[in-house]
């Protein structure tokens, strides 16, 4: 009688979380920030058609780097509990704090799930208040956990350069040219070719940018056009994108789909690509 192959509860949830790091690792960088009239959330993004940042109610949004149809479907089931909960109770009662616990709860059953593999996904879910004081914006990541943000915060492939940075130059209070400007900045520092004079130099076609402003009557929701994106950051050339990063271990991470082209909507036959 030949002994059960035997693994510890302890490796199974290690390689779970190995598994969906590297995952994340593949999908480029976003930055969530606060600035004097609302949150601004920016997302290195080649595609047009598919977006890493999106409007779930009136004044809530959402941004996700990962798996793309992971985090769509977390995208949907957002909007679905949203409009439920305002059509059953009031609009007031939709609230950033009860969506993240629905995706908390959601990540967190996934992940301690024998049978299924953790969602490769971290994502914000921001709500813009009356004043900054009263704003909230909640990181999740894969395994279900919950971070209550405050100033900045980075999430994706490689965050410690661009952490970095905003640690250095961020301020509370920017207007939102210069929130625009800080975040873009920040992000061209990852992925930095070696011997590069500097941060990358990224455009306005490699970027997706919406912001909550708490000005607007009703839904806060805006995003800002590729005019008004080269109006504050120029037209000067971009720089290649960011290579992948590399894992935790300082191994690259398994070769997954590349980036979808402009103008192209194929997710891809294997669950689409690292956003």
């Amino acid at each position: 009688m030949t002994t059960p192959f035997y693994i510890s509860p302890e490796q199974i949830m290690k390689d779970k979380a190995d598994y969906a790091r590297k995952g994340i690792a593949r999908g480029r960088s976003a930055v969530v920030l606060q600035y004097d009239a609302g949150i601004l959330l920016v997302a290195e993004n080649w595609s047009p058609a598919l977006h890493k940042i999106s409007e779930i109610y009136d004044q809530i949004a959402f941004a996700a780097v990962g798996r793309y149809n992971e985090f769509e479907n977390l995208r949907i089931m957002g909007v679905r509990i949203a409009d439920l909960r305002g059509y059953s109770y009031d609009r007031r009662d939709v609230t950033a704090r009860g969506l993240a616990n629905a995706y908390a709860q959601t990540l967190g059953t996934i992940f301690s799930s024998a049978g299924e593999k953790p969602f490769e996904v971290e994502l914000v879910v921001a709500e813009v208040g009356d004043n900054a004081e009263s704003d909230q914006i909640y990181r999740l990541t894969y395994d279900g956990s919950v971070a209550d943000e405050h100033g900045y915060m980075v999430m994706g492939g490689q965050t410690e350069p661009i952490n970095a940075y905003l640690e250095s130059n961020y301020s509370a209070g920017q207007s939102v040219e210069d929130a625009v400007r800080t975040a873009v900045r920040a992000l061209g520092e990852s992925g930095q070719a070696a011997g590069a004079e500097g941060p990358r130099r990224m455009a306005a076609n490699q970027l997706e940018v919406a912001v909550l402003d708490r000005a607007r009557p009703k839904r806060k929701f805006r995003r800002l056009t590729r005019a008004r994106l080269e109006e504050i950051l120029g037209a000067a050339p971009a720089d290649e994108p960011a290579p992948a990063p590399k894992s935790e271990d300082g191994e690259r991470p398994p070769v997954g789909p590349e980036p979808p082209k402009p103008g192209s909507t194929d997710v891809g036959g294997s669950g689409g690509p690292a956003l």
